[in-house]
């Protein structure tokens, strides 16, 4: 059993140079389980980490013998092995890796392929009909369209592993090349949760950095399994994934949303990196099961008698909790969030039941992680402290200390593709001013409050931050979403009104309160907001309130496009 602490991790330059080593350290432990369904059986294959070095030498082969060397491949598609092989050639090839969002219309895919230069493209068969479109449209440089899978008309990555394989002189060549560390390598859209997405270049020293950084306050095992759900096209989940690899841990992919406590079982899984939206999912999972069983008192009391024991610092809570950890698999011990905050409550509930939850924080600019609580350091509802390479200034500070976050580092992102303007707005004397809003405790963690652009002032100076009364009227049963925003005030049209639209789930209003109209329903709820009132000051008060069963305009990553939510809001 190798733990990761903080003695043992090397510093690298590259990410060849992070999967060399793993290979030579965990050559034969698998680092990825694959599942083959069909209607009669299911089958497991599982890829050792010498298999994944090979595969992906292999095609990296057959990507030089095509003539893409130094050329720009997109990879899109579901989180899945032969993504991660897609994704690892480019990456060790010299090849800028151009990550797309599985999600993107034709037309917003179309643009990205365009503006990203790509001469290639390694597609999931599934979006088969959405590539023939583009083919046939001839809008973009794209000169070989690669299948993930068996399909017509397109080559197969399946064939080119096989070519790749047995050209031994091209595959050397591809072994052999030297990657330049700080040069652009990886090219990657924004989600554009307010206006156009931008490309942001990475270099894969900036990677690499935080890979280190990472595994210098998180505590990993190779025994460890990792499910892998977070977009691989995002950088958090991407760079997650390079995390497990570099620790010889296993990964194993999701069958869906719906499918996540089957799979966490089914594999197992110990590790899991993830969005608050989805850990608050589970927990009400959990809940649930606890409810059904009629084990609210028991499992209260047994959270007190646990409690009492930590005080002498013995540990019972997994044996204490067992049949709860079920819910989860039993094995899962670890928790990352990140990609919006977490809510604290969430996390003390995680951690009474023997399950560390520790929040991260980061940017697609910055590849991503700037700070993170670790096992040693937490204060639940904080980020923790930056992360090693990272100089970390909160900047611009009002009379309680908040002020936007300013970063520089090796992880920090070489510019904006093709856009100076928008680099130079961030980018100042090596500073990338991160447009987050945070303080410090007496203690030195760190606490985000918000988004600059999206805070609201009122006229009289005062600041009311939507993530934090968010987090409080999600907590109302029922509701499935919410959105905080400051609109023009009735009486005062220089002011604005703090005011809320809150989506709700029909099935769960329907179990927690009966069956009631959409307008009891809004009163229900319109009450429940005004108890929350009552716990802030006057000016933080909710004062206007919009129930709807519509989904919030989000992006793929479940942000919400917040400008375009305003305007739809102000149209009617």
């Amino acid at each position: 059993m190798s733990i990761c602490k903080a003695k043992e991790v090397p510093m690298f330059s590259n990410i060849k140079e992070v999967l060399y080593n793993s290979v030579k350290l965990y050559k034969d432990n698998i680092a990825f389980t694959i599942k083959h369904k069909d209607e009669n059986k299911v089958e497991y294959e599982n890829k050792t980490y010498k298999d994944f070095l090979e595969d992906i030498n292999s095609f990296g082969s057959s990507l030089y013998n095509l003539g893409l060397k130094d050329s720009r491949i997109a990879v899109m598609g579901r989180n899945r092995y032969e993504w991660a092989v897609a994704h690892l050639s480019n990456l060790l090839g010299g090849i800028v890796s151009v990550p797309l969002d599985k999600e993107l219309q034709l037309g917003e895919l179309e643009d990205s392929l365009i503006r990203s230069k790509v001469k290639a493209i390694v597609f999931d068969g599934k979006y088969k009909e959405l590539m023939e479109s583009i083919k046939e449209r001839g809008k973009t440089v794209i000169e070989k369209f690669v299948c993930m899978d068996k399909e017509n008309g397109f080559l197969s990555m399946k064939n080119l592993l096989e070519e790749g394989r047995k050209n031994k002189k091209t595959k050397k060549q591809f072994e052999n090349h030297k990657v330049d560390s700080k040069k652009m390598s990886i090219l990657l859209f924004t989600s554009g949760t307010t206006s156009k997405s931008k490309a942001v270049m990475l270099n894969q020293e900036g990677i690499a950095t935080n890979i280190h950084d990472m595994l210098k306050v998180e505590t990993f095992y190779s025994h460890d399994v990792n499910i892998a759900f977070l977009p691989f096209h995002h950088i958090f989940g991407s760079t997650g994934l390079l995390v497990m690899l570099a620790s010889g841990i296993k990964t194993v992919f999701t069958d869906g949303l719906r499918y996540i406590k089957d799979n966490l079982v089914e594999y197992k899984v110990s590790v899991f990196i993830g969005v608050p939206l989805l850990i608050d999912k589970m927990y009400q999972g959990i809940e649930k099961a606890i409810k059904k069983q009629g084990k609210e008192k028991i499992v209260a009391i047994a959270r007190k008698v646990s409690n009492f024991f930590r005080t002498f610092k013995i540990d019972i809570r997994r044996k204490l909790f067992k049949s709860v950890l079920k819910e989860l698999g039993g094995d899962l011990r670890l928790i990352i969030a990140g990609g919006a905050p977490l809510d604290k409550e969430l996390a003390k509930n995680f951690s009474s039941f023997g399950i560390d939850v520790v929040q991260g924080y980061g940017l697609t600019e910055t590849s991503p992680v700037i700070a993170a609580e670790d096992d040693k350091r937490k204060r639940y509802g904080s980020i923790g402290f930056p992360m090693e390479h990272t100089e970390f200034e909160i900047v611009n500070q009002d009379e309680n200390g908040v002020g936007e976050i300013r970063v520089k580092g090796q992880n920090v992102m070489l510019g904006y593709y093709e856009n100076e303007e928008a680099t130079d707005e961030v980018l100042k004397d090596g500073w990338f001013y991160t447009g987050d809003l945070a303080y410090r405790d007496k203690d030195g963690y760190i606490f985000i409050t918000g988004r600059k652009k999206d805070v609201i002032v009122l006229k009289n100076g005062k600041k009311v931050f939507p993530d934090e009364l968010e987090t409080l009227v999600n907590k109302i049963p029922a509701v499935e979403e919410v959105f905080v925003y400051g609109k023009p005030d009735i009486e005062d049209a220089n002011d604005l009104m703090v005011s809320v639209k809150i989506v709700y789930d029909e099935k769960t209003a329907k179990a927690e309160y009966g069956e009631v109209s959409q307008e009891e329903l809004r009163e229900i709820i319109w009450e429940k907001v005004k108890e929350i009132n009552k716990t802030l000051p006057k000016y933080k008060y909710i004062k206007d309130m919009i129930l709807t069963d519509v989904p919030l305009i989000k992006t793929s990553t479940n942000k919400v496009k917040r400008n375009e939510e305003m305007k739809l809001i102000l149209a009617k």
